[in-house]
């Protein structure tokens, strides 16, 4: 057991609070759903990047490269000023939703090095330029450009041509639990000297100034021995200890009203959140507070660096008393490294390839640092605060004024915590596979989490997303805690965790009853979920309203809900081995899952199915008033998604469960329409296996023909999300008096329907791969090495199904590893970024890639869904002849 593994037995068991200190900050606060308090619920524009200096925020804190306690009450990060900017570097810059040309988009150069599951050591990188942050020239090109042009990035301004720029490493490694040692080191990759000024800074979250909580019993003070005490109600006392002597700056946590709004101050004592920014950027004496107390304090060290060279500041966060703070301080660092080298060892141990180690132990941490501390008190964000003017009458009835139920206060796994510093539930359920590989609990505490009373809505709804908790995502939820359940269990010698299971089981019966009863509107067991997480990928947003008397039924949240079924079946089948009750509501899903399949087939009549006999693929239905129905002919991932609802049981499941095996052969004895359309009950497969599947042998087959077409959907680089065909061959639609057109487009979308980053019309994303990838291994498992498909389409070569499902993973990890010529196609045309020795091994995982060259696209640190590479590049079987 290496020490990490000793570290998380200890904090699952509740022995020590391993993680009470991690990186919980968000990268962006501004411009979040919960700042928002206008009428019209305009949040990008309510509080600003500009104003974020200025501003207390209400609901969190943000910073650079930040760590906070798990309530966030006392947060640590970064400030930097390299002389030329105009502002204090305290947080990450980037554009709003409405700045940027394809959304919001951050605009900086950061990456994620390392972590463990404990945060007993992190490491990140930050690169600051050495001449002024081209902060305006960033919003102004941007907002000239349009959709068809691709976004204006840091690196295009070439501010690192010249190499003038520091790289800034900071390291944190925890003594104890609340012990923590902050390491900064500042290279100056320029030939010449270069001055760079580094402010740890410490701070209380705001929780005073909402007429809420009257004892204000926190505090920042100088000791006399140079360094910072902390005190504070619930966290105690602690002392952060600085090395080298710097300056000790003192102001307040508090929003400065003068410079926001206009109003002047009233108490010369007044020193206010942006007061640091002031006295070091303007040499404003007067911001930060003579008696060295206050709720935010900084370090500041002014550092002159030769060229070439690099130096480090220290400081250690830790119990008050501390003799000598930085005496073992190199020596505790460097254990707490190779404490994380001994973890990872263990971890990657069956992975040869030095670089796939290095990609996935970047995404790992990526991972890792993405978690963050979210709190979203909805009744009360509504009512406003007894302290502050109430809220305009907008703002009540407003956006998520039916969740008055959700209550968040909790570390959370997000997406991308500057683009998307908010959870999002099919995106989570994602993330917790791969983390399930590092830390189990944590995974299964994220899982058991959003089905809690206080995140679920009282009618079964799962929270979307903050900026619309009532928008649906994929039900992915089952799906996640059966891999996750599986993992565990293969971690802990054969043991599953049932409690776990049940307990999760449990809460989505509720959620799978809301869907059946919310989302199929003629109770035919044909779904309309609306937006699902493809935000442009039809030729409509499928979230709005249509016109009255048109409606839509999707194929792919048909397949998702039947995808749902037997992932429920499948772990009450699990639960059923020492609970036979659930032997019942194990063929209750199973047989749903029956009808969802022959709804999707016939409804009722040949012509009126969602498979397309001539084009032999699945389509959404759009019923007009007019027409009638009408097939939307989009060949995209919308076709493609049934082919996740597929299970396969074997004798060994089956054997546990007599009652299951004996209602569900009278269910099929008496329904052999629905026996010979998909269950292939009575024809044992490979094994002794039997499949439960929307698609037989030929109609997957076909399907499989489009998605391994590289004309169709197959890149070099994954599974497109929109056919190649709609190149040449756009989608075309008439819908009341508007015409409507989609073409296929690799990269970045033209066309906003959805809002923000909508992208779906062509680029590939990791998660709908990698279902793809774990549904055809799923059909292997029952078909066997003797059925094999066309690979790619129109090759004359042919392969088993598991063999394409490993090369469809290759195309995907090859996104990251380097090729024959030393590139790695995910971090685009920048020949700095691929060469570079400063540049060439930092990976970013984006949000998704364009399918035509593999660049990496939209958020940048979307290390949530795409954090699945991890995954994908554990060792698997050769696929040698398959691609």
């Amino acid at each position: 057991m290496t020490a990490e593994h000793q570290r998380l037995a200890e904090a699952n068991a509740h022995q020590t609070r391993w993680r009470r200190f991690g990186p919980y900050l968000s990268e962006r606060q501004w411009g979040t759903v919960r700042e928002d308090y206008s009428a019209q619920g305009h949040a990008w524009d309510f509080v600003t990047h500009d104003m974020a200096r200025s501003y207390a925020y209400r609901w969190g804190e943000d910073g650079l490269a930040g760590v906070s306690d798990d309530q966030q009450l006392l947060c640590l990060s970064l400030g930097l000023w390299n002389g030329q900017d105009p502002i204090l570097k305290e947080r990450l810059f980037g554009l709003s939703g409405p700045e940027g040309n394809h959304g919001e988009d951050v605009k900086e150069l950061y990456y994620y090095l390392d972590n463990l599951p404990t945060h007993a050591y992190m490491c990140m990188l930050y690169k600051y330029p050495q001449h002024a942050f081209p902060y305006e020239w960033l919003v102004k090109e941007n907002a000239r450009r349009g959709r068809d042009k691709p976004d204006f990035e840091l690196l295009d301004t070439a501010i690192f041509h010249d190499d003038c720029y520091f790289d800034v490493f900071v390291e944190y490694a925890k003594v104890g639990p609340d012990d923590l040692l902050m390491q900064v080191t500042v290279s100056n990759r320029c030939t010449e000297a270069a001055t760079l000024h580094v402010l740890p800074q410490l701070w209380f979250r705001n929780t005073w100034a909402w007429g809420l909580d009257d004892s204000r019993r926190l505090l920042l003070e100088a000791t006399e021995d140079g360094a910072i005490a902390v005190q504070h109600a619930q966290l105690g006392s602690y002392n952060l200890y600085c090395d080298q002597a710097p300056a000790l700056l003192f102001c307040d946590n508090e929003t400065n009203t003068e410079r926001l709004y206009g109003v002047p101050k009233t108490d010369p004592g007044q020193y206010f959140k942006d007061g640091i920014n002031d006295y070091v950027v303007q040499g404003v004496k007067a911001a930060v507070n003579p008696a060295r107390t206050g709720t935010k304090a900084a370090a500041h060290y002014a550092l002159l660096v030769p060229g070439g060279t690099s130096q480090t500041v220290r400081v250690r966060l830790g119990p008050p008393g501390l003799a000598a703070p930085f005496v073992d301080f190199d020596q505790l660092l460097q254990q707490r490294l190779q404490e994380a080298n001994e973890y990872y060892a263990r971890l990657q141990q069956d992975l040869a390839d030095a670089d796939a180690r290095r990609v996935q132990r970047q995404a790992w941490a990526g991972m890792l640092w993405s978690k963050q501390f979210y709190y979203y008190d909805v009744p009360q964000w509504l009512a406003g605060d007894p302290a502050l003017p109430p809220p305009p009458p907008g703002h009540r009835s407003g956006r998520n004024s039916t969740w008055k139920h959700l209550n968040n206060a909790d570390i959370i796994s997000m997406p991308d915590k500057w683009e998307y510093p908010w959870y999002a539930a099919w995106d989570l359920a994602f993330h917790c596979v791969p983390l399930a590989q590092l830390d189990p609990g944590f995974a299964k505490n994220q899982l058991r989490l959003l089905c809690q009373d206080w995140y679920m809505h009282p009618d079964g709804q799962l929270p979307a997303y903050e900026w619309n908790l009532s928008d649906v995502n994929p039900p992915v939820h089952a799906w996640a805690t059966w891999r996750v359940y599986k993992q565990c269990q293969k971690q802990n010698d054969g043991v599953g965790d049932l409690n776990f299971l049940t307990t999760i089981f449990h809460r989505l019966l509720l959620n799978f009853t809301w869907w059946v009863n919310r989302k199929d509107r003629r109770g035919r067991n044909v779904f309309e979920g609306g937006f699902l997480g493809l935000d442009n990928i039809g030729l409509f947003d499928r979230s709005a309203p249509l016109p009255a008397g048109y409606f839509i039924e999707q194929a792919d949240c048909t397949g998702w809900v039947a995808m749902y079924a037997l992932n429920m079946m499948r772990i009450a089948l699990e639960l059923a081995r020492t609970r036979p009750v659930y032997q019942d509501l194990a063929s209750k899903f199973v047989e749903h899952f029956l009808y969802i399949a022959e709804a999707m087939t016939k409804m009722g009549d040949a012509d009126t199915s969602l498979w397309d006999n001539e084009d032999e693929f699945y389509y959404d239905v759009l019923h007009t008033p007019e027409n009638g129905r009408q097939l939307l002919k989009i060949r995209s991932l919308v076709g493609l998604i049934p082919m996740f609802a597929v299970e396969v049981l074997d004798d060994e499941v089956l054997n546990a469960v007599p009652q299951f095996v004996a209602r569900l052969n009278w269910f099929l004895e008496h329904r052999p329409a629905l026996a010979s359309l998909v269950s292939r009950w009575q024809e044992p497969g490979a094994g002794q296996t039997h499949l439960f599947s929307l698609l037989r042998g030929h109609r997957m087959k076909r399907l499989l023909a489009r998605a391994l077409d590289e004309a169709e959907f197959l890149s070099d680089y994954g599974v497109r999300s929109l056919s190649k065909y709609h190149q040449q061959h756009p989608a075309h639609l008439h819908l009341a008096g508007q015409k409507l057109v989609l073409r296929y487009e690799p990269g970045e979308s033209e066309t906003d329907l959805f809002g923000g980053n909508s992208n779906w019309r062509g680029p590939v994303w990791f998660p709908t791969n990698f279902l793809l990838i774990e549904s055809l291994q799923r059909f292997h498992h029952y078909y066997g090495d003797d059925f094999k498909v066309e690979y790619p389409t129109h090759s004359g070569h042919y392969c088993t199904l598991l063999e394409i499902a490993d090369a469809l993973s290759g195309r995907l990890t090859k996104l990251f590893l380097r090729n024959e010529t030393g590139i790695r196609p995910a971090l685009g045309p920048d020949k700095r970024m691929q060469n570079d020795p400063h540049f060439c091994d930092y990976i970013l995982f984006h949000e998704y890639f364009n399918a035509d060259t593999g660049w990496g696209l939209g958020a940048s640190h979307q290390t949530g869904w795409t954090g699945l590479i991890a995954k994908l590049l554990q060792p698997r079987l050769s696929a040698a002849g398959c691609d």
